[in-house]
């Protein structure tokens, strides 16, 4: 007898990097799924959509799920029932408490879903591990889809020893911390939100690191060859002595990667007439803007440096909202700097096309906050890095990028600040440390870079490639399992 479709069933976080990478992921799921034994595909993939607590990232989500609905790729869609979200206050400073603790309140309509719509198995976001125990009770085998690196995975598996190994609060700790994979990690480099151990956040991620453990796979946006010391070492069981990790799949870079029509920005034209790459990109992603204090300071450094510059600048959020706002540049620019600048340097103040800014042949550089997607778009394209952490988990990116993979140049940020502050004079030094010719730290990089833009597309080539190897051991685990649950 023909065997059914296996419905695989995606839990993503709302916020908008966990709720497009997952996406992602489930396209090529399906798109590697092949066919099944009947008329119908392999796999299926139904998106459970997470109302989100606020009416804004309820809009942008909305717009995302209404543009892979009406791609005609085979992406289907589930509303969960709305719940009541935790109060408010909890979001402010505790951002991580907050989200774990919303995506634990889907558990009872996740495992409904799970029943309603025959799952074969459940991939959740990293947050939602608080659903763990209601999938079960289903009898869906569930895979945790892990957004960042293999650092971070590592880091946190060994956050619940670390809380009894590191006698302090990591932000009072001068030490470093071992993380197996990785060179020791200064404690200045691990995430703000794991400062204190009292902390809400800290007691979640403890709480996640653990729950990882009792999942039937780790599905991770990253590549076999990025991050080889890391997975070798969670594979292993060095970074929770004495269990079995669960079976890891990385099957990164996951990105967007279809050609889309040229926005045809007045950014992307004044690229063209630039020379090669000879312009340094600052971009801060989706969250990240700039008071006057920090915008004048990067002025400054710009300036000084001497070298082509396109920075995308965002202004403070409006009140009541967490998104920037287009910039006003008369506020937030020293006077004159437009007029200096004029001819080799370009602030754009809203929105940026990042997806067509990277790969442009202009570009030789890029600031960047260390976001995982956006690390990971910079690879994709061999683009070196000067990574500003400002928030998450960017901090211990910043740190693998450039003492462990090699691909950026350091730049000096004031951890100490909850703004991450950038002295003009420390940019100056990076902008040249990377662009400069006669710079070796930058030649070592910009190779470094070249040689993972090789890596990535490697991964992703078919019958070869580690990532889509990995990929096929998942589907396969997901049909072995299905395969079990239908005898």
């Amino acid at each position: 007898m023909a065997m059914a479709s296996a419905n695989v069933l995606l839990l993503p976080e709302a916020g908008s990097g966990h709720l497009m990478s997952l996406i992602e992921a489930g396209k090529r799921l399906l798109a590697h799924g092949g066919r099944g034994d009947g008329e119908g595909p392999a796999v299926t993939v139904t998106v459970l959509v997470v109302r989100p607590a606020t009416s804004e990232s309820a809009a942008e989500v909305d717009a995302h799920v209404g543009r892979v609905e009406a791609s005609g790729l085979g992406v289907r869609f589930h509303r969960l029932p709305a719940v009541e979200p935790p109060p408010m206050g909890c979001a402010a400073g505790n951002v991580q408490e907050f989200k774990s603790r919303y995506m634990q309140l889907q558990a009872p309509h996740v495992r409904a879903a799970a029943a309603e719509l025959g799952a074969a198995a459940l991939v959740v976001d990293f947050f939602a591990t608080g659903v763990l125990d209601a999938a079960r009770e289903a009898g869906v085998p569930t895979y945790v889809y892990f957004t960042s690196t293999a650092a971070l995975l590592a880091l946190m598996l060994r956050l619940p020893a670390l809380e009894e190994e590191v006698p302090v609060d990591f932000e009072e700790f001068d030490g470093t911390v071992d993380v197996p994979g990785l060179p020791p990690v200064p404690a200045g480099s691990l995430p703000a939100f794991m400062g204190r151990k009292e902390s809400p956040n800290f007691k979640w991620f403890v709480y996640h690191g653990r729950r990882f453990m009792d999942a039937d796979g780790i599905i991770i946006n990253t590549v076999a060859e990025l991050e080889p010391a890391l997975l070798a070492a969670i594979a292993d069981g060095r970074c929770v002595p004495g269990r079995t990790a669960p079976p890891l799949y990385p099957i990164g870079p996951v990105l967007d990667l279809e050609d889309k029509p040229s926005s045809n920005a007045r950014c992307v034209r004044w690229l063209d007439a630039q020379p090669p790459a000879s312009v340094l990109f600052l971009c801060f992603g989706s969250m990240g803007w700039f008071d006057a204090a920090k915008a004048r300071e990067v002025a400054a450094g710009l300036e000084r440096s001497g070298h082509r510059f396109l920075w995308a600048l965002r202004g403070p959020p409006a009140a009541g909202t967490v998104h920037p706002t287009d910039a006003s540049l008369d506020e937030l620019l020293p006077e004159g700097f437009l007029e200096r600048t004029k001819g080799r340097g370009l602030v754009w103040p809203t929105w940026a096309p990042q997806k067509e800014i990277l790969p442009h042949a202009a570009i030789g550089g890029f600031v960047t906050h260390c976001g995982w997607n956006s690390t990971l778009e910079s690879l994709w394209h061999g683009v070196p890095l000067v990574p500003w952490p400002l928030y998450a988990e960017q901090r211990l990116n910043a740190f693998e990028l450039v003492r462990d993979m090699g691909v950026a140049v350091p730049l000096g940020v004031d951890g100490k600040r909850r703004d991450s502050f950038v002295e003009a004079a420390e940019l100056e030094r990076a902008v040249r440390s990377l662009m400069d010719d006669a710079s070796e730290v930058g030649r070592k990089a910009r190779e470094k870079a070249a040689e993972m833009k090789a890596v990535c597309r490697n991964a992703v080539a078919p019958g070869g490639g580690s990532s889509y190897a990995a990929l096929q051991r998942l589907l396969g685990a997901i049909r072995g399992g299905f395969s079990t649950m239908t005898q």
